[in-house]
């Protein structure tokens, strides 16, 4: 059996509050670790039935970042399902939500910039 491992190491300021973020994992073909600026983990405890989750952002995450990575994120989380479940009518559900809170957004962005 092969095991691959996924490392995170998130560096804080005095405050603990997440200044970097790098990650590396050993099937990757990166040599060296990686920077983020977000991480989004979840882990599912079957037990339990729950979702256990770390989400992380760094201090210069901006505004439009974070939009991005959720708008990113609900688009793979839709594919996932799809691959996961054969449920295409879930799935398109989900990235239509995906797409109006982007949407929103870029709009409320845009009014903001306007003022």
């Amino acid at each position: 059996m092969h095991t691959s491992t996924i490392k995170v190491d998130v560096h804080l300021d005095k405050d603990k509050i997440p200044q970097e973020i790098h990650w590396q994992a050993t099937d990757s073909t990166a040599d060296m670790a990686q920077r983020a600026k977000a991480i989004m983990l979840s882990f599912w405890d079957g037990a339990d039935r729950s979702a256990l989750r770390i989400d992380l952002w760094t201090k210069d995450m901006m505004v439009d970042e974070m939009a991005d990575f959720f708008y990113q994120t609900l688009m793979g989380m839709a594919d996932a399902y799809g691959r996961a479940t054969q449920q295409p009518g879930q799935v398109e559900d989900m990235k239509k939500f995906a797409k109006e809170f982007m949407k929103k957004f870029k709009d409320n962005q845009a009014k903001e910039n306007k003022l």
